[in-house]
């Protein structure tokens, strides 16, 4: 099996990023029938998979449902997705300190479900898989009780999944829904913690923020990724001299930390993977990858060992230093029970970066902001993602490529 699997990462309301992305290629490309690129599966973590839920809802369209996703988006107000009043306000200790009873998060996160259980179109989704329209829609989330990632796979008939996908990944069949979705967008002490069975789940970026992994185990060969974080220079300072930074600022900076997994080093591995093969075909002959595969098979492997293509596509400009300046120079359409506290609690202090703002800045204008950004990088990248989307499948089965790159790869890793 092979195909074109779409990677989404999380980040809270750096989705919208996403968004604008998928907006440039599903209208930019399409063939003679209208339809955008053929996608095969859907890897989401966090908001990705919010994004990517909505997405395989639509498969049968995705150039008009990734409209209707950018005026959901673009219609934002921050008490569509932030619940905050008296009841969250007295339950902020339960927050810290936990105890019995319902799940608590700074926030209540009924605006946020309603906001996916209306929007996505859950039976489509399910008609969508069960044809096989769509190969698989995969969600991580992170087990709260162990810690480990856990990535649900929604899977058309026939379709075999692995029992795990190493790193102490756990994979399990589901019909995912709105509870798996809500799940893996559960920001830690942002919102709560959600209950799936009779287990509790969390964001699933702590562990699994871009998740490339499910995609390489159900057998897609091209691998289109869309990552979140903007890669930084060592001796970048985002302080100035003689400022120490506040609380917001390093939980802004610690949620990078966790969510923001480097995608560099999955392309790293992609590479590995790649030169092992291409040196077996050079050493052994055409032969030498079924002849792997074959033993693999042997031993009861699923996943068969093949080359990949990547293309990542990232922010060219960091989205906290966007939201930071965003925050300077709009005004924000806040909930009366928001106001000024909220204001102040994303005010970025010392620092030139808003992080914790640009995850929690469910705004329209922001959102307009990013959606821009992410149509502006994509086009920029016109010519990678044209050639990556329609070259021949077989092509990169060649081992013609120099020994290093990762093909048609937007980001390469480091040498």
């Amino acid at each position: 099996m092979s195909g074109l699997g779409l990677i989404l990462s999380g980040g809270g309301a750096r989705g919208a990023y996403e968004v604008g992305v998928l907006q440039y290629i599903f209208s930019e490309f399409l063939d003679t029938n209208g339809k955008g690129p053929k996608v095969d599966l859907i890897s989401g973590t966090s908001v990705g998979a919010v994004n990517g839920a909505f997405v395989a809802s639509a498969i049968g369209d995705v150039p008009a449902g990734v409209k209707q996703l950018v005026s959901i988006w673009t219609g934002l107000e921050l008490p569509h997705v932030l619940g905050f009043g008296l009841r969250q306000a007295a339950g902020l200790y339960r927050v810290l300190l936990g105890g019995s009873g319902q799940a608590r998060g700074v926030f209540d996160p009924t605006p946020l479900s309603a906001l996916v259980g209306r929007n996505v179109r859950w039976r489509r989704l399910r008609q969508n898989i069960r044809s096989g329209a769509l190969r698989a829609l995969t969600v991580s989330t992170t087990h709260v009780g162990t810690g480990q990632p856990v990535i649900f796979v929604d899977a058309a008939p026939g379709i075999g999944i692995p029992d795990s996908l190493g790193l102490h990944a756990l994979v399990r069949r589901a019909r995912i829904g709105q509870h798996h979705v809500l799940a893996s967008a559960a920001i830690p002490l942002i919102f709560p913690p959600v209950e799936i069975g009779d287990e509790i789940h969390c964001d699933g970026g702590l562990r699994l923020n871009t998740p490339m992994g499910p995609s390489v185990h159900l057998g897609m060969n091209r691998l289109l990724v869309i990552g979140l974080s903007t890669p930084h220079s060592a001796d970048r300072r985002a302080v100035k001299d003689g400022k120490y930074p506040g609380a917001t600022f390093m939980l802004g900076k610690v949620l990078n930390a966790f969510l923001l997994d480097h995608v560099n080093t999955d392309l790293l591995e992609v590479q590995r993977i790649n030169d092992f093969l291409r040196d077996g075909v050079r050493a052994y002959g055409p032969e030498f990858v079924d002849r792997i595969n074959d033993a693999a098979k042997a031993r009861g492997a699923l996943a068969k060992r093949r080359l990949l293509s990547s293309l990542v596509l990232r922010p060219t400009v960091d989205i906290g230093q966007v939201a930071s300046e965003y925050l300077a120079s709009n005004r924000v359409r806040f909930g009366k029970s928001l106001g000024r506290a909220f204001i102040s609690m994303l005010d970025v202090g010392s620092g030139a970066d808003a992080d914790l703002a640009s995850y929690l800045l469910f705004d329209g204008g922001f959102a307009q902001t990013l959606i821009e950004m992410g149509r502006r990088d994509a086009h920029a990248k016109r010519d990678e993602i044209e050639a990556f989307l329609f070259e021949d499948p077989d092509s990169i089965l060649s081992p013609a490529p120099t020994v290093g790159s990762v093909a048609h790869s937007a980001s390469k890793p480091p040498e």
